[in-house]
């Protein structure tokens, strides 16, 4: 099982927790005794790829720093239905207040794990590699990124400073994608690759004759994009995005690309549903 390198994230959960406990959890202070201790299993409720495992721990640590953390599953591994990922040990007021924040985080990264590594199998013997997008809640970009990884997917640019992509409105304020390539060329350091969007073929040529890295096929069917790569002839990486789903992503993947985009593995991928089953032990 591949190590995946997991963003600092102390602040993002500490935010979290004060957003749902704010100046307490009411039900828990009134109804549960501060002695009380407990144990809580955190069981999947359907298949899936985990991600969040160390997340989950940290939320918990935040609120009790004594409790004791066992991990079933790790990140990247299949969870069945009934499976236990992991079990904590502590206060029960603990538990019970974190339980919300804690699921949410593990939910939510594991749901976007599980898609991504879907995409992933519909493309397995072709070239492309599916990447992720901005599309992303904001606050949480680099752990929902972090889930895309954990999938088996790969990060597209991280944010609007680490890599130049040239869409259509940049075109229409440059005037040209030839002027608009010129002016990054022109300004921007060697390291930022260069990327543009078409959604027609001359533009595609356009692009590449500008000196583009990167050739962004835009809603275009898999014949077009077929067409396009022959245009390119390999002077610049090509990537598909646009209308990118379960049912469309195979046929992308064997037109011959090297990217396909999809911002849904960020924006609409569906919560795994994870539960927390607890047990009073004192």
């Amino acid at each position: 099982m591949p190590s995946f390198h997991l963003p600092d994230c102390h602040d993002t959960i500490r935010r979290a927790l004060s957003e749902d406990i704010g100046t307490g959890d009411v039900t828990t202070l009134f109804t549960v005794e501060p002695d009380l201790r407990a144990e809580a299993d955190f069981i999947a409720k359907q298949p899936g790829i985990v991600a969040g495992v160390e997340i989950l721990r940290q939320t918990l640590l935040q609120l009790d720093p004594s409790i004791e953390f066992t991990v079933e599953l790790e990140d990247g591994e299949t969870a069945e239905a009934g499976d236990t990922i992991a079990t904590a040990r502590g206060q029960a007021c603990a538990l019970l207040t974190g339980e919300r924040v804690a699921l949410n985080f593990i939910q939510r990264l594991s749901g976007i794990a599980t898609m991504t590594s879907q995409f992933v199998a519909l493309t397995a013997g072709s070239k492309a590699r599916i990447v992720d997008t901005r599309k992303t809640t904001p606050g949480l970009r680099a752990l929902e990124k972090y889930a895309v990884r954990v999938g088996g997917g790969r990060n597209h640019r991280f944010g609007l400073y680490d890599a130049i992509l040239i869409k259509d409105n940049h075109i229409l304020a440059a005037g040209s994608i030839a002027a608009a390539v010129d002016r990054a060329l022109g300004q921007a350091s060697h390291t930022l690759s260069i990327t543009v969007e078409c959604d027609r073929l001359d533009q595609v040529r356009e692009a590449v004759d500008a000196g583009a890295d990167i050739v962004l096929l835009d809603n275009m069917s898999p014949e077009e994009m077929t067409e396009a790569i022959e245009l390119i002839d390999g002077q610049a990486m090509t990537e598909a995005s646009g209308r990118i789903t379960l049912e469309t992503v195979a046929a992308a993947a064997q037109s011959g690309i090297d990217l396909i985009s999809v911002g849904a593995l960020t924006h609409s991928a569906p919560a795994l549903d994870i539960s927390m089953d607890i047990r009073i032990i004192a």
